[in-house]
């Protein structure tokens, strides 16, 4: 079960540790001259996640040491259930989203190119193992680590409200123009998530999964070129930008989730 941190003040832990989180990684960023309104290509925003995700392991550790605090109370373990989990909200992740692009197939609003499916071979081991590492990491940090450290301070749907609040904006780091208009479906995303871990029983398993699910198969569909809009739809519907979080699609795919959810409960 999800356990509570004991003593000291959860905002000076928690703004601690973004704030060396960000100054470990500040001299990679700079290295790569990046700042905050500058475009990024796929590959460049790639290798400033890859220098970020490294160190919130370390950093996870160190907070949680010093809490005296294990990994299994932040919802992290090695039992077969949590695999197994991981592997539910994998398959329910990929498909909802199935669900969501078939309906907008019927309506005709996107259409389908079944001659790339073959690129899919190349790239679905790749990005598979790059979904579960961004999503863990995520997981780890906001659905775990975070919101148990907020617990200290509020009952679980206020923990959730600003952990998933600061999760969200966060985005804006990575293309603001972007990421402003997902600002709520990632909030409700990461609600969701914490409802994930409500139901497999404070682990992170289920919602690791969910998360790998999600980012997969849009990476897939973006990388391989399966699919695009047709313009028919509304985007306000579809998603701004192309961004299924920037839409009523996106919304009602994670309502449908945390419905699911609650009957998996």
């Amino acid at each position: 079960m999800m356990g509570y941190f004991n003593g000291g003040n959860s905002w000076v832990v928690v703004t601690g540790f973004f704030l060396i989180w960000f100054l470990l990684w500040l001299p990679f960023a700079l290295v790569l001259k990046w700042y905050p309104l500058k475009p990024l290509t796929s590959k460049e925003k790639l290798a400033l996640l890859a220098g970020l995700y490294l160190l919130a392991p370390l950093l996870v550790w160190l907070g949680a040491t010093i809490k005296g605090v294990s990994w299994v109370d932040l919802g992290l373990e090695t039992a077969p259930s949590f695999f197994i989990s991981l592997t539910v909200g994998f398959a329910l992740g990929v498909a909802g989203l199935g669900v969501i692009f078939s309906i907008e197939y019927f309506l005709g609003w996107l259409q389908w190119f079944g001659e790339n499916r073959h690129r899919l071979f190349s790239v679905f081991l790749p990005i598979l193992a790059l979904a579960l590492w961004i999503s863990l990491t995520e997981e780890l940090v906001f659905r775990g680590f975070l919101l148990n450290m907020l617990r200290e301070e509020y009952n679980l749907v206020m923990a959730g409200v600003i952990s998933n609040l600061i999760f969200a904006l966060l985005h804006l780091v990575w293309e603001q123009k972007k990421s402003i208009p997902q600002l709520p479906g990632l909030w409700l995303m990461g609600m969701v998530l914490v409802g994930a871990r409500l139901v497999d029983g404070g682990s992170l398993g289920l919602a690791t999964g969910l998360h790998g699910g999600w980012v997969w198969g849009l990476t897939c569909l973006a990388q391989t070129q399966l699919m695009s809009y047709t313009g028919k739809g509304y985007q306000w519907i579809t998603g701004l930008g192309e961004e299924p979080l920037a839409g009523l699609a996106g919304i009602v795919c994670l309502l449908g989730t945390g419905v699911v959810l609650m009957f998996i409960r």
